[in-house]
């Protein structure tokens, strides 16, 4: 009873402490002052009179949302662990992320010695201005990326995931892994369906949901004249764990920018609008390397997408905005990753001449603007990455907040459960186990699933579904704050396609199969899976 104590009061320290060094702190700060001047603040009952007042103009609520959200992103402290445990508790997957990015430094920097171009350097006055001109333009310009390559691909990231070993395990030690016959051969603790189906428990078949088209329970559109209603109601609420319950059951369109916006405890003060400005200018005045990187994957990937090209300007903007972004680098405290380092020079190895490369400390791979975010006000008509918000801070906040919560377990070698290795080995868990002819059939004629879904889960499906299915699949991974739903769907498309499946005798057979995901419709196939085929 001591301990958990003891822990509550050292969870609730470490939050107030990170509340003090926030902007809602000094708006609190600044509220309370200004209620003195009311005439229904007393001096005998202040304490009382103020809590009032925070709970009566809605103070307390945005509060409430702050202290929640951190609740929802951060591990709570254990002072009996050490720091590292924090980023990630197996010794193995540390030293492997370790070594995957010395990895990924040494393309970067063999690609800088190569090409004879500085990590960084201050762009020229004139540079300078005809950046700003074109601002707004940007995929129009082609600059000669010929020489660039991307630092890694995700087949590259596959393949170390694959060759990741517990050293503590010798082969046969476990029975479960004895007979584990996927690509992934670690043993971390996956759910199993039942499991599963107690977690998704907000997707069953008896429970109305937006993407559905023949509930058999309520017409589509009684329920969704409803749930707008109700959601509606949660937005007037401003109750961002309300509005988290909510999103399982899909977002309409014309909500989901404010109930995105709501559960990431998102707003546009202008302070956040001034930050983005100056995010903003730091990319006008100076010029990084990984700009480059950035310009190829846009050419190589989103410009070549049929939903996402018609915002390619779009796309760089927030991106080149991510890359300079300082505040990214807090998520290092539980991420397994670590923000890579460099030197002025003639420096090296002196830490007070180090900085963190670049100054978000991520370095983007292929496939990497693919995250950039689906415009959640969009549907399947219009392009899904763009500003349709009013305010375009407000939007790079969404796809800030999303990268350091979520899709940066996509890219990092941990044990996670949302983290990409628990995810291949879930879906091939799911595959072995609930359709083993069709896993064993693959297999035999060297077309290992992974090796086709990977890329699927790596980009969180963004470019391989329509975008009206990514928003709603996005909204669960919000709605549940798990990425897990990504190796179900994946199960599941295979699940769905698994009679074509059966007559393929090679990989690339099997990858024609799967080729095109355009049509496939998430919910139906997500609810089919856990809740009606698979028992």
């Amino acid at each position: 009873m001591w301990q958990e104590e003891s822990d509550l009061s050292l969870s609730i320290a470490q939050i107030v402490q990170k509340l003090k060094g926030s902007s809602l702190y000094a708006q609190l700060e600044r509220q309370a002052w200004a209620s003195l001047q009311r005439t229904d603040i007393k001096l005998e009952s202040l304490k009382e009179d103020i809590k009032r007042f925070f709970k009566t103009s809605g103070w307390e609520k945005k509060l409430q949302n702050a202290v929640y959200s951190e609740l929802s992103v951060f591990p709570l402290p254990n002072p009996a662990v050490p720091p590292e445990h924090l980023k990630e508790p197996l010794v193995y997957m540390r030293k492997a992320q370790g070594s995957w990015e010395k990895r990924i430094l040494k393309s970067l920097n063999s690609m800088c010695t190569e090409l004879s171009i500085p990590l960084a350097r201050k762009r020229p006055v004139g540079e300078q201005k005809e950046l700003l001109n074109k601002w707004n333009e940007m995929g129009t310009d082609e600059p000669d990326l010929s020489l660039f390559r991307p630092v890694y691909a995700p087949k590259d990231f596959l393949e170390v995931l694959i060759n990741l070993r517990n050293p503590n395990y010798e082969n046969g030690d476990s029975l479960s892994f004895r007979t584990h016959l996927g690509l992934i051969q670690v043993p971390l603790k996956v759910k199993d369906i039942p499991e599963l189906k107690e977690l998704f428990v907000e997707l069953g078949l008896t429970t109305g949901q937006l993407g559905i088209d023949d509930s058999t329970q309520v017409p589509p559109e009684l329920f969704e004249n409803e749930h707008v209603r109700i959601g509606q109601k949660v937005l007037a609420e401003q109750d961002s764990a309300a509005a988290q319950q909510y999103v399982r059951q899909g977002s309409p369109t014309a909500l989901r920018a404010e109930l995105w916006a709501l559960i990431l405890n998102i707003s546009s003060q202008p302070e956040d609008i001034l930050y983005y400005e100056q995010l903003k200018t730091n990319v006008i005045q100076h010029d990084l390397l990984v700009d480059s990187l950035i310009y190829k994957d846009v050419k190589l990937t989103a410009s070549n997408d049929d939903y996402y090209f018609v915002f390619e300007d779009y796309l760089y903007q927030v991106l080149l905005c991510f890359s300079r972004d300082t505040s990214v680098l807090g998520h290092f405290a539980y991420n397994s990753a670590s923000p890579p380092r460099s030197y002025i020079r003639g420096k090296l190895g002196i830490e007070e001449y180090a900085v963190f490369y670049p100054p978000n400390g991520v370095i983007p791979f292929h496939g990497f603007s693919m995250y950039g975010p689906p415009c959640p006000t969009s549907d399947n008509h219009v392009a899904p990455l763009c500003f349709l918000y009013n305010e375009p801070s407000k939007l790079y906040q969404i796809f800030r907040e999303m990268y350091v919560r979520f899709f940066f377990r996509l890219h990092s070698i941990s044990s996670h459960p949302s983290g990409i290795v628990s995810l291949c080995l879930l879906f091939e868990t799911l595959l072995q186990t609930y359709l083993p002819q069709l896993f064993y059939h693959l297999r035999e004629i060297g077309a290992q699933p992974l090796r086709i879904s990977f890329k699927w889960m790596v980009r969180a499906f963004s470019g391989y579904l329509a975008t009206d299915q990514l928003l709603l699949l996005w909204d669960r991974i919000l709605g549940y704050n798990s990425l897990e739903i990504l190796a179900v769907l994946a199960a599941a498309v295979f699940a769905f396609r698994a009679v074509n499946l059966m007559e393929v005798t090679s990989l690339a057979a099997a990858e024609a199969v799967l080729a095109d995901l355009s049509t496939l419709k998430v919910m139906p196939l997500l609810q089919i899976f856990l809740f009606a085929t698979v028992t």
